[in-house]
């Protein structure tokens, strides 16, 4: 998995792609997609969180799987951790500073072909204003089913690691016996629904 670069990197819009008898678009279905992460906790165990809410739009090109595209918001004042406390602390400047950066972004730049149907999407991930260079690991995206309602569906799961301090999360508090409260290495995992109308 890759991880974020050490400078930043100026956000541009991601590239339109051209019209491809392979290319679907489909809509993030936000009551069945997540996106959770992981962070070490007084270096001894990991605490688990989520955003509750995300959205945005995916370009599935099955001809040419590099024309395909990824373009996702995350609500960040909808961040769950289990403990209200630690949720309002993790709104506040110190961390999100949701009031200023209300939303986590992701576009992509290049999607290339792994093993076995996997995909490495890279692209620019902005948190707190700050947009770095980041690579989804994605595994092999699901075949088309139809629902009952008449739509389309397909799903994603995704992974990647992060520095927390490259996008200018550096609220910490040392431990008595040394080590920090709070670790700088972030995992992300992002569950995706995907949906298009039949047709």
């Amino acid at each position: 998995m890759s991880t974020s670069s050490d400078n930043q990197v100026q956000s541009s819009p991601t590239a339109t792609l051209s019209a491809s008898s392979g290319a679907r678009t489909y809509d993030i279905d936000g009551s069945h997609s997540s996106a959770s992460f992981k962070v070490r906790h007084l270096m001894v165990s990991n605490v688990r969180g989520e955003f509750g809410q995300l959205s945005g739009r995916v370009v599935v090109d099955d001809v040419d799987i590099t024309r395909s595209s990824v373009d996702v918001s995350i609500d960040v004042s909808t961040v769950n951790t289990h403990d209200a406390k630690r949720d309002e602390h993790l709104r506040s400047p110190d961390f999100f500073d949701v009031a200023k950066f209300p939303t986590i972004t992701f576009k992509s730049k290049r999607v290339q072909p792994g093993k076995g149907g996997d995909l490495f999407v890279t692209g620019e991930l902005t948190i707190r204003g700050i947009t770095r260079e980041v690579t989804l690991d994605v595994e092999p995206l699901s075949a088309e089913i139809n629902d009952p309602w008449g739509n389309v569906k397909r799903g994603a799961s995704a992974r990647a690691r992060i520095n927390r301090k490259d996008f200018d999360v550096v609220w910490n508090a040392a431990l008595d016996g040394g080590g920090v409260l709070v670790g700088e290495e972030v995992s992300i995992t992002l569950e995706i629904e995907l949906g298009r109308k039949a047709g």
